[in-house]
């Protein structure tokens, strides 16, 4: 195909770190990102070019465009961490040149050449070649929650306690690692914000799910954690509740941190628990995981697709946005809750 030297993508307009922090909501998109034209690049010898067919919003887009997550912001560059597409162009390298032709799913976040866009660059290790099978919807959102949930899902099996804790409980990613626990006899205790929330995520088999908005939540929290001792919490979210969940867990707690989605101050309520009950504090980056864990990452991919093929996975969409419609429809659909949002060229 005969590939162009221009294309439109959303580009970011800020540089480096927000100076202050500010909600996880997406309010606008005219402070982050503008829609404009800019040269199609060009792979490096380990990467490939996208064409690209559907492009994902994840909390950690909206993140990332403010200027709130860990990665620095490159003002002019196309936002966006993931999405699908056709790899029309690939480097010089056999690993890249194996996938030119094929539908993949891909992860942007060590490229900087982002999904919101007509076309995007990826690293090669970074894509997933799809079978016929698996809807464009689902293999647009396959690495960020997918891969994610099966990844963490393998920590709380590997700890061997069938009780857990998440935060941002109605979250896709959450929904698929409740999904995950139902199965295995495992039971996920998770923290939402609307009362309506509370039914279909125990239709799903959450154990527990409680409002962390109600006026019961304190002791609700408290009886769960005493009575369940869960010794794993997945949090999106950090901030107050999350320390108020990590100070009642049990020895040998383990906080494992992959987002920040309330941006306020997060404190170790007693820090003499690191010490005399062993509990710890760390983080999970996804891309990190796929490089240290290379059988499991091959498992999970075959995995996820198969249970986006047999029906056992589905993403659920609120809304498919033009490219040229972004900027002004992709605000309010992200502010619909339980759906994934999707931006297409």
């Amino acid at each position: 195909m005969i590939i162009p030297t221009e294309m439109r993508a959303l580009l970011l307009t800020g540089e480096g770190y927000a100076a202050a922090p500010s909600g996880g909501e997406l309010e606008a998109m005219e402070p982050y990102v503008s829609l404009d034209s800019i040269s199609v690049p060009e792979p490096g010898p380990k990467q490939v070019l996208v064409k690209v067919r559907l492009a994902s919003i994840n909390p950690s887009d909206v993140m990332f465009v403010k200027g709130l997550y860990g990665q620095p912001r490159v003002k002019g560059q196309p936002a966006g961490f993931e999405g699908v597409g056709e790899v029309v162009a690939a480097g010089g390298e056999p690993q890249a040149q194996a996938l030119v032709g094929k539908r993949v799913a891909f992860a942007t976040g060590v490229s900087n050449w982002g999904s919101w866009a007509e076309y995007a660059i990826a690293e090669a290790g970074a894509c997933i070649p799809l079978i016929d099978t698996v809807r464009d919807e689902d293999g647009a959102a396959m690495i960020v929650n997918p891969l994610t949930a099966l990844a963490m899902f393998g920590i709380v099996k590997d700890e061997g306690e069938k009780a857990f804790v998440m935060t941002a409980g109605a979250s896709q990613l959450c929904k698929l690692i409740i999904g995950l626990a139902s199965e295995a006899g495992f039971r996920p205790i998770v923290t939402v914000r609307r009362d309506e929330q509370i039914a279909p995520l125990k239709g799903l088999g959450a154990a527990h799910v409680l409002n962390e908005k109600s006026p019961e939540f304190g002791q609700a929290l408290r009886e769960v954690l005493k009575t369940e001792q869960p010794r794993i919490l997945l949090d999106a979210v950090t901030g107050p509740v999350a320390s108020t969940i990590f100070h009642l867990m049990p020895r040998g707690a383990r906080w494992i941190v992959y987002g920040r989605l309330d941006t306020g101050t997060t404190a170790i309520k007693e820090p003499g628990q690191l010490i005399f009950q062993q509990k710890v504090v760390e983080g999970f980056w996804l891309p990190m995981w796929m490089r240290k864990s290379t059988e499991r990452r091959e498992a999970a991919v075959m995995e996820a697709q198969r249970r986006f093929s047999d029906g056992r996975w589905a993403t659920d969409v609120t809304a498919t946005v033009p490219l040229g419609e972004a900027m002004t429809r992709v605000p309010k659909e992200l502010a619909k809750p339980n759906g994934k949002v999707f931006i297409k060229p």
